[in-house]
């Protein structure tokens, strides 16, 4: 019996995949692209509907050549590259570069890099998705023609190596839109007042609190939020209360809820890393995918998954995951912390 063939992006991955699958599979990496637009010229039809010119790189014929002896010999070929358009583009490419015989192709997703989650991809293949295979060269032939057509233009304007791409061109506008908001904005000047409080014994905690009216006299400023319109009047108010005796006429209890966040897509992800931990999204990304390939464990475990597939705008979480985490909750810290259903996000 012929073994069966699984192809992947990365080395690292394919070393992962191929202690889950066994001795019945062969699991080998592309590194990545094996076609693209060539860097000579613009390689892209602008007069007859925007036809991209693809070639394979120079440098992959190799890989390529060598996948396609492993693939002839395989009796099936499982294409797994990423769970997204590009992923789904370089499977097309496999397809057509490497696999002669079209029948024996499975496309898989691993949206995690587990021992369950891979047999359940294993069982679970399809075509590939012509649609995001369109998405994704859609994408490469915007980015080659604004690189190639507005770069230049940055050249003489600016300085020779700085590249115009199509998702840093419109933010930089958004960006020179909002600075202008911020040369435009008229100041207003405005003041408010806080006091520190406590009991006269003195040996309770004080307080901090925001004047809000004087004589039930609400602070009013312009239809905003309670002020005082300038210094001077603020220090003819602040010595009018200096020695006054105050107390407290009403105190609100009330209980706060506060909801468990949505599990992290892409955007979340690198905007708390950057916030909590000051990673660039470079770096936030770049740990999430050896994450997401596997980090090395004790002996018996090997290479571990530790996150699901990272490029997303999904808040899903797997039942294998939910049930996982359910256990550790109810066995760690008890059942009365335990939600009576799991949390569904939209």
């Amino acid at each position: 019996m012929s073994k069966s063939l699984v192809i992947v992006e990365s080395p690292s991955k394919a070393k992962t995949i191929n202690k889950y699958l066994g001795k019945d599979y062969i699991v080998e990496a592309t590194v990545g692209h094996i076609k693209d637009l060539p860097k000579s010229k613009m390689n892209v039809d602008l007069e007859n509907g925007y036809e991209g010119t693809f070639a394979v790189i120079p440098g992959k014929e190799n890989i390529i050549d060598s996948l396609r002896k492993i693939a002839s010999a395989s009796g099936k070929v499982y294409i797994a590259t990423d769970p997204d358009r590009e992923g789904e583009a370089i499977a097309s490419d496999i397809a057509d570069e490497v696999v002669i015989d079209k029948k024996k192709i499975h496309r898989v997703l691993f949206n995690e890099i587990t021992k369950s989650g891979i047999a359940e991809a294993m069982k679970n293949f399809r075509k590939i998705d012509n649609n995001l295979v369109s998405a994704q060269v859609a994408r490469r032939v915007m980015d080659r023609i604004l690189g190639y057509k507005v770069s230049p233009f940055l050249w003489k304007t600016f300085y020779f190596g700085l590249s115009a791409g199509r998702v840093q061109s419109v933010a930089l506008k958004i960006i020179c839109d909002r600075e202008d908001e911020i040369e435009n904005f008229k100041p207003k000047e405005y003041w408010s007042i806080e006091g520190l409080f406590s009991k006269p014994s003195g040996n309770s905690k004080s307080f901090a609190a925001k004047l809000f009216k004087i004589n039930n006299d609400v602070l009013k400023f312009d239809g905003e939020d309670p002020c005082i319109r300038d210094i001077e009047s603020a220090h003819k108010i602040m010595q009018e209360l200096r020695d006054n005796k105050y107390q407290i006429t009403d105190i609100t209890v009330k209980e706060v809820k506060r909801n468990a966040p949505a599990p992290f897509t892409t955007s979340v992800l690198q905007q708390t890393a950057s916030s909590r931990l000051g990673f660039s999204p470079k770096k936030t990304m770049m740990l999430a995918q050896k994450l997401y390939e596997g980090i090395e464990g004790n002996k018996e475990e090997g290479l571990v998954g530790l996150i699901t597939y990272m490029r997303t705008d999904s808040t899903r979480v797997s039942n294998e995951a939910i049930i996982s985490a359910r256990e550790f909750i109810n066995s760690n810290y008890g059942n009365e912390y335990l939600p009576e259903n799991a949390k569904v996000f939209k």
